[in-house]
C-alpha cells in the first residue's frame, strides 16, 4: 500500500509531495469524523488505503486554497458536516 505513495504518478496527480501529504491528512480527518468512503471498501481495509484509492480514481483533490474537494460534488461533501457556531 505504501508503495503507491512512492510512485511519481500519484505525486504528479496531486501536484507535489507536500500537497499529497496535505490531501491524505485532510481526508483521513474527514473519514475519522464519520465521512463515508467514496470507493467500495471491505471491512478490514485501512483508511489510508481507501484515501489512496480515492486519489488515484480522481474522487478527491485539493483546490487552489488547499481545501479538500470531492470531484463532481459540492464543497463540503466528503468531510464532516459544517457547524454554524453562531446558532449554538
Amino acid at each position: 500500500m505504501l508503495d503507491e505513495l512512492r510512485e511519481e504518478e500519484i505525486v504528479k496527480k496531486v501536484g507535489g509531495r507536500f500537497r499529497l501529504s496535505t490531501l491524505i491528512q485532510k481526508r483521513l480527518v474527514a473519514l475519522n469524523a464519520g465521512s463515508r468512503p467514496l470507493v467500495d471498501t471491505n471491512e478490514n481495509e485501512d483508511q489510508l488505503h481507501v484515501v489512496i484509492r480515492e486519489i488515484m480514481l480522481d474522487k478527491i483533490y485539493l483546490d487552489s486554497d488547499a481545501n479538500l474537494r470531492v470531484a463532481d460534488g459540492e464543497y463540503g461533501q466528503g468531510g464532516p458536516p459544517e457547524l454554524d457556531f453562531l446558532k449554538l
